[in-house]
């Protein structure tokens, strides 16, 4: 009989054991996945980006215009994005077309320079004049 109910604990601390990995395994596959930047504070520098008179044009489908977004969080709301695609997706709005916008995303500065695809938050500093020193955490 002292077996038979060692062998059930065992067992059941086997189980328990089994149980919790399951579960903290799937708690990691299925936990939301969070984005970080090492820059804590993007706001100001957006809307430096914005006051240089630079230009971000791209369009809600974009999966680069959308990452490029996503690398200024909250702060994207003040970047100067100019939307080029018509509601359905179907063509290219006129102020894109005066622009000679053919790809996103596309970055103009005030240089005159053009610049398409995902750009890093340093080169977007340097092109603009922008302080991004300082947010790092």
């Amino acid at each position: 009989m002292e077996k038979k109910s060692k062998s059930k604990i065992i067992k059941f601390i086997i189980f328990i054991i089994i149980l919790v990995v399951i579960i903290s395994v799937v708690g990691i596959i299925t936990a939301p996945k969070t984005k970080t930047t090492k820059y804590s504070n993007l706001d100001k520098f957006a809307q430096c980006i914005n006051n240089s008179g630079a230009k971000f044009y791209g369009t809600f489908w974009c999966s680069f215009c959308n990452k490029q977004k996503e690398m200024f969080g909250t702060a994207k709301q003040y970047l100067p994005f100019i939307e080029c695609s018509s509601a359905d997706g179907r063509s290219q709005l006129e102020v894109c077309n005066k622009e000679g916008i053919d790809g996103y995303p596309t970055w103009k500065f005030i240089d005159g320079t053009e610049l398409s695809g995902l750009q890093k938050l340093e080169f977007l500093a340097d092109k603009t004049n922008c302080e991004l020193s300082g947010n790092e955490i």
